[in-house]
């Protein structure tokens, strides 16, 4: 039998660390905090290489240690894994694309090496900034080293005139510089770390889009018409044989079951968009995993499934009701293909 060959840069799974550790305190008293984690920062930290953010990560899963004072709830969240969410990053990228493009028409070689479309996860992330992100963390001696010292990872910015559609007057500032988060609603006020403003993925990308009919479908008053000496549905009439059973199903046909079955502008109480994600609906990340933690759990360890993480944004919120706890967390990776991981990008999710 021939030998098989793995020597063609497609087959070959570059090395890359496989496992990223992290390190975080849950305040006790019934405190909750929130800690990101970034994975495509962390991979580049890591591997001492760029990654782009606008890739989905597959995750093996996840390793909680948490100190026997700690007794409460993990949770672990991520980007809604939802079509809307994978459209609105894609439609998204695309307008900050041109913008970029339109803008450097006569000045290419101001491009910079690393651009990149990053973005926050919500509101809460976007006020802290990709300082507070965790970052990976090494041992001696077993014990927890300090994190590791990031790089620049700056978010992406959209600009938009204002006022909007008119000519400004000479010399004013007239352009709305914003940060971007994939979920809830848009501008939900200037970020503590930059300063900026934000504006939704999901929320502009449902302020683009066309809505459902209200009536799908449409059906004519004259549908219900098979009784009488001249009825307009007269291709059901002829099947009536004296029965109202025909006027009664097509009563039910007519008057059910005609409107979408998700909530939309314009349907009976809804008067705004309710894409999941959104402002209004389902606000926020998608819970990936809850675990609970007490003073009894076996050495401390908690685990979580692993999945699918888009843009490698994760957030990890601790309820606990104990005393102050230090907490360890292991991202276990998939290797795959793409510079040692399994993944893909964001515009193929």
């Amino acid at each position: 039998m021939a030998k098989r060959s793995y020597s063609r840069k497609g087959n070959k799974i570059q090395p890359a660390v496989q496992t990223f550790t992290f390190a975080f305190t849950a305040p006790g008293g019934g405190a909750t905090t929130t800690n990101y984690i970034d994975l495509s920062q962390v991979a580049s930290l890591m591997n001492r290489r760029f990654y782009r953010q606008g890739i989905n990560w597959a995750v093996a899963g996840f390793k909680f240690l948490s100190a026997g004072t700690f007794a409460g709830q993990l949770s672990v969240n991520k980007l809604p894994n939802t079509w809307v969410m994978s459209n609105a990053w894609e439609k998204s990228f695309r307008a900050w694309t041109k913008m970029n493009n339109e803008a450097m028409q006569e000045a290419e070689s101001v491009r910079p090496k690393f651009l990149d479309f990053k973005i926050y996860a919500d509101a809460t992330h976007h006020q802290a900034g990709y300082a507070a992100n965790l970052l990976p963390i090494s041992v001696n001696d077993h014990l927890a080293a300090g994190a590791a010292a990031p790089g620049e990872w700056e978010s992406a910015k959209v600009f938009v005139p204002e006022p909007y559609n008119t000519v400004p007057a000479a010399g004013t500032d007239t352009m709305n510089t914003l940060e971007l988060i994939a979920t809830g609603q848009s501008y939900p006020g200037p970020s503590a770390a930059t300063g900026l403003d934000a504006v939704s993925l999901i929320e502009g990308y449902a302020a683009s889009r066309a809505l459902p009919n209200l009536l799908d479908p449409n059906t004519p008053s004259d549908a219900e018409d098979t009784s009488g000496s001249t009825p307009e549905n007269w291709l059901s009439a002829i099947f009536n044989e004296g029965t109202t059973q025909s006027a009664d199903v097509l009563d039910e046909l007519t008057n059910e079951n005609n409107l979408a079955p998700y909530p939309f502008e314009g349907s009976p109480g809804i008067i705004d968009t309710m894409y999941p994600g959104g402002a209004n609906q389902l606000q926020g990340l998608q819970i990936h995993s809850i675990e609970t933690v007490t003073g009894t759990t076996i050495g401390g360890i908690s685990r979580v499934k692993g999945g699918n993480f888009p843009c490698g944004l994760i957030s990890i919120d601790a309820f606990n009701e104990g005393d102050s706890a230090g907490v360890i967390v292991q991202i276990d990776l998939v290797p795959g293909n793409h510079r040692g991981y399994l993944c893909e990008p964001m515009t193929e999710m």
